[in-house]
């Protein structure tokens, strides 16, 4: 929910509801962690009475248990902090769990994957960022695939592997291919006409590809 038409919010979370979405997306930008502004607690929760879906808070912000019983009383299911902004973040994850929301750990395309493998038994999804946050429409980035295949090889089945970043028809295969179950799509969608041709391209696209990838 960046690339969205913030005019008729509203309005598109009904759309992309009707259209077949599991997870709506909601990024939180600070201008500082990244360098751009996007929205914060209360727009969430003003959402949360339109629809049912659930929501998956993606925090690039700084210090964000400072604000984390926001996004909690907003009524997010998933919370999802960076490790480039929280070094070591074991107890922002309990908190999130204790909470009853899943609890997230994303890491950017410069990390590496060993900068938070101490931290996945704490994690319900892990999101691998192939672009650098702060803007959408951004090209994807391949180093995110590698990531992908070892984080899956490591993280149990029930933890989500989610991919955020110039997801499309050119991309979901690969990384579903790769392990990724859950895929953040932004212009591949909102830069269309038909949000539900395009929701049922990308999942068929990424369907076919899991379905004829090896186990991991």
């Amino acid at each position: 929910m960046l690339k969205c038409d913030f005019a008729n919010l509203q309005r598109e979370v009904a759309l992309l509801e009707q259209s077949g979405a599991t997870v709506l997306h909601l990024d939180v930008m600070d201008g500082n962690f990244v360098p751009n502004l996007s929205y914060g607690a209360m727009v969430i929760e003003s959402l949360r009475s339109t629809t049912r879906l659930p929501f998956d808070a993606h925090l690039m912000i700084a210090d964000p248990e400072r604000y984390l019983d926001d996004y909690l009383q907003a009524g997010c299911e998933l919370i999802t902090v960076h490790i480039e902004a929280v070094p070591d973040p074991r107890r922002v994850l309990r908190r999130i769990r204790e909470a009853g929301a899943g609890a997230g750990l994303a890491l950017n395309p410069g990390t590496p994957v060993a900068a938070i493998t101490d931290y996945l038994g704490e994690c319900d999804l892990v999101l691998v960022m192939s672009v650098q946050p702060g803007f959408g429409g951004q090209k994807f980035q391949p180093v995110a695939l590698e990531k992908l295949r070892e984080l899956r090889r490591r993280l149990p089945p029930e933890t989500l592997l989610s991919v955020d970043g110039g997801i499309g028809p050119g991309t979901i295969a690969a990384t579903a291919a790769a392990g990724a179950d859950l895929f953040v799509a932004g212009s591949a969608i909102f830069d269309t006409s038909d949000y539900h041709q395009s929701l049922r391209e990308l999942r068929r696209l990424a369907e076919g590809a899991a379905h004829s990838a090896p186990s991991h």
